[in-house]
């Protein structure tokens, strides 16, 4: 390419990146907490961009030409006598960085979880709950109280947790969260077994709002055989896909 469209590319890349920040766009590809950097990275490759049309302008115009001949602007020489064009295939690049500003991908969901083993690691120590009933919870810190702390401070409480629905299988439900340690790419799931009075239809990848009791039913995963735990289900209702499906914030 020539350095013009080099330019228009990498305006292109952080324009792209700039919108995506600006919205709930870029939490479908990254943590929450990389937005600064993604910002920081747009504004560079936008200064960038402008840096070398300015670059280029500013070139004498006999400079000016033979650069563009010399880069493959528009033709070179194989030392044959012969001229060739770049392949205007090249622009075909230039897709992805469209498909990121004008498609949204769907988040990580069911068909991901279910396989994937569970991230379920046993934590370091648990907080003291909240006073009152239901305790708002996030499903991974009920899944590590019940795989791991034998359920001390779960017993006579009612707990509320939301996920998405997951089947395995044999039609088993699970209640789901995936968790991001950098980006999408890396999301793996935390599950939650259902049990009780789950509704009789569920459908995958649909977000409940379970509230329920602790159990000490559990069972492994057959991707890596870690411990998924069970919650006793008194109640599940629909809800809305949250606008970031990856982060709890630490309450649900």
């Amino acid at each position: 390419m020539s350095r013009q469209a080099q330019a228009a590319v990498l305006f292109l890349i952080g324009g792209a990146l700039l919108h995506a920040s600006f919205t709930d766009l870029y939490l479908r590809y990254v943590k929450a907490g990389l937005r600064p950097l993604l910002l920081v990275a747009g504004v560079v490759l936008i200064v960038a961009a402008v840096a070398t049309v300015w670059y280029e302008l500013r070139q004498p115009r006999a400079t000016k030409g033979k650069a563009a001949e010399d880069q493959s602007g528009v033709e070179h020489h194989d030392g044959h006598g012969h001229a060739h064009r770049e392949p205007r295939v090249a622009w075909l690049l230039a897709l992805p960085i469209l498909a990121l500003i004008l498609v949204a991908p769907p988040a990580l969901g069911s068909y991901s979880a279910m396989r994937t083993g569970t991230a379920l690691q046993k934590p370091w120590g648990f907080e003291d709950l909240p006073a009152g009933d239901p305790v708002r919870m996030s499903l991974v810190d009920y899944a590590g109280r019940a795989a791991y702390g034998q359920g001390r401070d779960l017993h006579n409480r009612q707990i509320k947790i939301t996920g998405f629905v997951a089947l395995d299988r044999g039609g088993t439900p699970y209640l789901v969260r995936m968790e991001l340690n950098c980006c999408a790419a890396d999301g793996q799931p935390v599950k939650v077994g259902l049990a009780g009075k789950t509704p009789p239809v569920l459908q995958p990848d649909t977000w409940l709002e379970v509230t329920g009791t602790y159990t000490g039913k559990r069972t492994k995963d057959p991707v890596n055989d870690g411990v998924i735990p069970f919650i006793n289900v008194t109640e599940a209702k629909p809800i809305p896909a949250p606008r970031d499906p990856y982060d709890e914030g630490g309450g649900g």
